[in-house]
């Protein structure tokens, strides 16, 4: 897609001039004065604007102004026939991005500042977008867990991550789909572009589809202006579908040719345009089951799944809910400024028994709970939020005494797993959602060996 521009000068010459030299780089637009400029604005985005100092009515300078007032302002370059080096910085002082003499206008040189500034502006949004993911989670080193099965999705992140296939992440509510995704994006060699998130039931489908692929001014009721969608602002980067199985038959068929042809239309245009975009979406439905229903297209269900990951929900990997706890209970402690560094052995006991309907996103929430509430150095069951005190089916006394540790109680749960399996040491691991490895190192880090 070629960078928009627009032309403004009061002189009809100049302007078609300038238009006939660079419509071939630039999808070129051209207004006689600061009015017409100031309306094309309103109603267009614009990459680049082009404007004369010395104009009716209203100068470039002014005119500069408003447009830098603007919610997304295009790079400004100032033209006069009046040069100097005091309007040149009282220019830049007002917003202008770059100064040119018309006395001394060349194409070529007129070409090489546009393509700077573009560049220059470009490494801006790069950089933000850079220092967004910097403060979010990404990478497997922030998705805690040492169970089998999280061992194994981690050896399928590292490996799909540097290709181009298409992911499917699968899951209950909670289970940490996105960080997933999040992370197949950082460890690709598209970490430095963009990584955009759309949660797909969170809008109506007329509303959704101009949100993936933009749409034209007038395209319908309320559509003022332009709108670059998702696919656009992905470019280059990963485009993260949440809760994909919520999307309508209209957009399924969009969704198809984007994953066939890499191409789309904004809505209410023909225009055919190109994006180099990863897609990554995610789905807390069974997506085969919707396609038995009628619900979901098939050959969608295959472009999307070409590989498929299935998140286990917290239940079935209880082993982690120590290493989970502790790390949340380190981040809040330290986000509220409190001194809090541990559990006391009934409440860890409660957190492992309770089934957390809500995954990792609730226990997470129980802690934070928990930091905020508690009066001294360890987090106490009076702390967590009720329905995990009296949800967890807690037996009582099945770690003996009180001042026991976060290890003192693993290796509890390690010896009660043992009891339960009469001593098998695979069906304990498997209990407790522990490797086979893991499990014999803990055995012998507890001096369990002859148990």
């Amino acid at each position: 897609m070629k960078p928009t521009l627009l032309i403004v000068d009061d002189e009809k010459t100049t302007r078609e001039g300038l238009r006939a030299a660079l419509e071939e780089r630039y999808d070129v637009y051209i207004a006689e004065d600061a009015r017409a400029a100031m309306t094309l604005l309103e109603s267009e985005h614009f990459d680049v604007m082009l404007t004369d100092f010395q104009m009716p009515n209203e100068d470039g300078m002014k005119l500069i102004a408003r447009a830098k007032s603007l919610s997304k302002p295009p790079i400004c370059i100032l033209m006069t026939a009046y040069g100097s080096e005091e309007l040149a910085v009282n220019a830049m002082k007002q917003g202008a991005d770059d100064y040119i003499a018309k006395g001394r206008l060349q194409i070529d040189e007129l070409e090489m500042r546009i393509a700077r500034s573009l560049k220059q502006q470009t490494l801006e949004v790069e950089n933000v977008s850079l220092r967004k993911q910097l403060d979010s989670k990404f990478g497997l080193e922030n998705i805690i867990g040492e169970s089998p099965v999280m061992k194994e999705i981690f050896d399928v992140v590292q490996q799909v991550a540097p290709t181009r296939a298409t992911v499917l992440i699968g899951g209950e509510s909670g289970t940490g789909k996105e960080l997933i995704a999040k992370a197949l994006h950082q460890l690709s060699p598209r970490a430095k572009q963009p990584f955009v998130t759309v949660h797909c039931a969170a809008l109506a489908p007329t509303l959704l589809e101009s949100e993936l692929f933009g749409h034209e001014r007038g395209a319908f009721t309320g559509a003022h202006e332009r709108r670059i969608g998702r696919f656009e602002l992905a470019q280059g980067g990963t485009l993260f579908l949440d809760e994909i199985g919520e999307i309508d038959s209209t957009i399924q068929v969009k969704l198809l040719r984007f994953l066939g042809e890499r191409t789309f239309e904004r809505v209410g245009s023909n225009k055919v345009l190109t994006a180099d975009v990863r897609l990554v979406a995610a789905t807390n439905k069974n997506l085969a089951e919707l396609v038995k229903a009628g619900k979901f297209r098939e050959d969608l269900f295959f472009r999307l799944r070409v590989v498929e990951i299935s998140l286990p929900p917290l239940r079935e990997r209880s082993g982690d809910i120590p290493l989970l706890a502790q790390s949340f209970l380190r981040e809040f402690a330290k986000e509220n400024a409190k001194a809090v560094n541990d559990f006391t052995v009934d409440a860890l006991e409660a957190l492992i028994n309770f089934s957390w309907p809500g995954n990792v996103r609730e226990l997470r929430t129980a802690i934070e709970h928990a930091v905020v509430l508690s009066k001294g150095e360890r987090i106490t069951l009076r702390d967590l939020p009720s329905s995990v005190r009296h949800g967890g089916a807690v037996e009582p006394r099945m770690f003996a005494g009180k001042d026991l540790t976060v290890k003192d109680a693993e290796k509890q749960l390690v010896i009660r797993a043992l009891k339960e399996t009469d001593g098998n040491r695979t069906h304990a691991a498997k209990k407790i959602g522990m490797s086979r490895r893991t499990f014999h190192r803990k055995l012998h880090e507890y001096h369990l060996e002859g148990f």
